[in-house]
């Protein structure tokens, strides 16, 4: 029961990932065929994305292939390609019109994003020889500089769960609809800020995955791995109250099992979360609060308390506790900034 949803959202990707190749060069089917084993549906389909704008480029932008469809590539064509053919195209997604009439914008994460798509694409064919060279692996890698992690003070904390409780803020309308649906907005909010879950992960829970005599909630990690998440009295207390209302409403064939509805009685969607929270936070901070930076808020929170960067990553989910240092580093900042207003010279 508990991967039904997961291998559904699963099988939609997928689906998606076959539309998208349809606009790819054929030979690309090789190389999705040779990773489909050691990546996750969704990354593949980010691959795909990202090799469709590529492509376009190519059949729009460069003169080596005026007047050529991205179908009528070939795998010799990519023989053609230099090192400043790669950046140009850099250069280019810097700013673009996507092929649906879009501005589209790319900063140094999502140029390197794409970089490592079209990698992998040249890696995979230069090491099974069926190219003689792999002018990717020689374009520079955009230098990402680390952005300072935004989440929510203690005050804006408590600030939001207080809208949420009782609208106070919120437009006529926004109210309306908070009174329909604050306790399941409640819920959700107190379960991100309490565990530091992903969205994805919460969106996925079944009400059966919730056992209050541990207080501990069955999740599915990134990868697949199933885990159990534990959450202290405040979330404790706002499940139980939307459990009250969850258990009177009647889902759709198909959703009888999820935890936490939408107003069409289906399972709520990471969308739906994200304008919840977005909506919210914009009445109670002028920071841009997502359910990640939710997630961030708790992550700080349980570094301040415990010092225990391992313990975060655990909690968190990271593979690697590099990637918990690397985002929570300027939290031992903070605190050697705190040790030097701490020491005086002269009392005063």
């Amino acid at each position: 029961m508990k991967m039904d949803y997961h291998n559904e959202e699963k099988n939609k990707t997928i689906l998606k990932l076959r539309q998208v190749m349809k606009d790819l060069p054929d030979f690309c089917r090789e190389y999705f065929m040779d990773i489909a084993n050691t990546t996750q549906a969704r990354t593949r389909l980010a691959y795909a994305y990202d090799l469709r704008v590529f492509f376009n480029y190519l059949t729009e932008e460069s003169p080596k292939f005026e007047g050529r469809s991205v179908k009528s590539l070939v795998l010799s064509d990519l023989e053609k390609i230099e090192l400043s053919d790669l950046n140009e195209f850099m250069e280019y997604i810097s700013y673009y019109i996507s092929e649906e009439g879009l501005e589209k914008e790319n900063g140094e994460n999502g140029k390197s994003r794409k970089l490592a798509a079209v990698r992998g694409l040249f890696k995979y064919f230069y090491r099974i020889e069926k190219i003689k060279s792999n002018p990717a692996a020689l374009v520079n890698t955009p230098k990402i500089h680390e952005k300072n992690i935004v989440r929510l003070e203690p005050n804006e904390t408590v600030d939001l769960l207080n809208v949420i409780e009782t609208g106070d803020r919120l437009t006529e309308k926004q109210r309306t609809y908070c009174h329909i649906t604050g306790k399941r907005d409640l819920a959700i909010v107190t379960l991100l800020l309490g565990t530091g879950m992903r969205v994805s992960e919460c969106v996925g829970i079944d009400i059966n995955d919730i056992d209050f005599d541990t207080n501990g909630v069955r999740i599915i990690r990134k990868g697949g791995k199933e885990m159990v998440v534990y959450f202290g009295e405040e979330v404790e207390e706002a499940l139980k109250a939307y459990l009250e209302e969850r258990n009177e409403m009647h889902p759709l064939p198909g959703n009888e099992n999820a935890l936490f509805l939408s107003t069409q009685k289906k399972r709520i969607g990471v969308r739906a979360v994200q304008n919840l929270v977005k909506k919210y936070a914009g009445v109670t901070t002028l920071k841009k609060i997502s359910p990640h930076k939710l997630r961030s808020t708790y992550g700080t929170a349980l570094y301040r308390e415990t010092g225990d960067i391992y313990l975060v990553a655990d909690v968190l989910g990271h593979k690697d506790v590099n990637t918990t240092r690397k985002h929570y580093a300027q939290m031992s900042d903070d605190n050697r900034r705190n040790a030097a207003r701490v020491v005086k010279l002269r009392k005063d």
